[in-house]
């Protein structure tokens, strides 16, 4: 299964590295790296990615979208949320991690559904897009085929959560331990919500 993960300009590097080592690390995942125009995008903390355009890409099997400080530069760019749009509509499933779900909800995608977000954010959150169902105290959400996580580290939990439901739970403990990770298995425990 094909993973494509969408990057922009100051994505979060942990948002990114630490759901595509889980699923890299799990049999029958390919990770691909994209953004809109193609080429190296840098991450906030100065880590830079060759990706490819968006140009080419049609039918996402698995659509990854990061957080992070270029969320908010990108929110503004019409043709990156129009693109996400069309390419989320289109995903077998959608994935996001921490403020990422801003940019799915700019694009109408978490309209009525279950999501989170970083807490820090989740007030913001509320109020930029209320047709969402913003839940607070969620380590993680799924609704349908949509898994959004909150902060950070949340989204290599949610990628263990998916890897599980995709592939089983077996699967989802053997990649934990492989990677010497703990793994908070229950989307409901959110130690980082007030």
């Amino acid at each position: 299964m094909k993973v494509t993960t969408i990057l922009f300009e100051g994505f979060e590097t942990l948002d990114v590295f630490g759901p595509v080592e889980m699923l890299g690390a799990s049999k029958g995942f390919e990770i691909a790296f994209c953004s809109l125009a193609g080429g190296i995008v840098t991450s906030y903390q100065g880590v830079p990615v060759a990706t490819e355009s968006l140009e080419g890409v049609g039918a996402p099997e698995v659509l990854l979208v990061p957080g992070g400080m270029g969320v908010y530069d990108a929110l503004e760019d019409d043709a990156f949320i129009a693109r996400l749009a069309e390419l989320a509509g289109r995903a077998t499933y959608v994935l996001s991690v921490c403020n990422g779900a801003f940019l799915y909800a700019k694009a109408g995608v978490l309209d009525g559904r279950r999501a989170t977000t970083y807490k820090a954010r989740i007030d913001r959150a509320e109020e930029l897009f209320p047709k969402v169902k913003w839940e607070r105290n969620a380590r993680w959400t799924v609704d349908g085929n949509l898994y959004v996580s909150s902060g950070v580290s949340a989204g290599t939990d949610m990628a263990l959560g998916f890897i599980a439901d995709v592939c089983g739970r077996e699967c989802a403990e053997n990649t934990a331990n492989y990677a010497e990770y703990t793994w908070n298995s229950d989307p409901a425990n959110d130690p980082f919500a007030r």
